[in-house]
């Protein structure tokens, strides 16, 4: 079990200020497991019952979110210009250094997951793991069956990268919009890998990672934890193990 200061537990707790945290545990408001701490440099386990003035309190050791990035919204953490994915959250979350664990571009739309889980994020992340991710396309032409196929053994790209076999449906009711499911994430890959057929991508969304889908009811914007289940999911999907 891993151990923290008792002032940085409150304060992310409580969504309070690190000094606002201190004066509450100086004068008593706080206990652990029912016993009043009054030590804010105190170490206390992650695992530890908090109560605030008589009030529970929650804390996680880390946070897991389920994003639809509307369009216009950057992947990022920062940026001197545009709104970002933590932008969104941040009223929320103020004391979470949280990050997108993946990017979507600018113009694209749907699940980005945010966390301040590094390990967890760079074995969703990594390559090797080839963690399924669906995205919904619109096309400015029909899907073919050169572009079936091609998808299915591997699209070359124009600069000569192979890339993995990829999963690619037409929608029957309207040959223009597709499916795509990706097993690796480079730079602009489905806009590339259509492009090598001359088509271009009008619209994407992506609408799941891992077998976890994106929650319909969320709109533009909208953003919840993800549920445990969700979470064994992805974590069995990277091969991450629970900390």
């Amino acid at each position: 079990m891993a151990q923290y200061r008792l002032d940085r537990l409150l304060a992310e707790a409580a969504g309070i200020p690190r000094a606002e945290a201190r004066r509450a545990i100086l004068s008593g408001q706080l206990a652990a497991d029912g016993a009043v701490c009054r030590r804010p440099d105190q170490k206390i386990e992650d695992t530890a019952a908090l109560t605030l003035a008589g009030r529970p309190l929650s804390w996680q050791k880390y946070v897991y979110l389920m994003l639809d990035k509307p369009q216009g919204v950057v992947s990022a953490s920062r940026d001197g210009r545009d709104t970002t994915v933590t932008d969104l959250v941040r009223e929320q979350y103020p004391r979470r250094e949280l990050f997108p664990a993946g990017r979507l571009d600018k113009d694209s739309t749907g699940f980005v997951l945010l966390t301040d889980d590094g390990v967890f994020a760079h074995a969703l992340l990594a390559p090797k793991r080839h963690v399924d991710k669906v995205y919904q396309v619109l096309l400015d032409a029909p899907v073919t069956p050169e572009m079936l196929a091609g998808f299915a053994a591997g699209v070359v790209l124009a600069d000569g990268e192979a890339m993995l076999p990829a999963g690619l449906e037409a929608d029957p009711q309207d040959p223009c919009r597709a499916t795509v499911v990706l097993h690796q994430g480079v730079y602009h890959q489905i806009k590339r890998m259509f492009g090598v057929f001359g088509a271009g991508v009008c619209a994407l969304r992506r609408v799941a990672i891992g077998g976890v889908p994106l929650d319909p009811a969320l709109g533009p914007g909208g953003s919840r934890p993800l549920t445990g289940a969700e979470l064994a999911c992805l974590r069995a999907a990277c091969g991450a193990v629970k900390r």
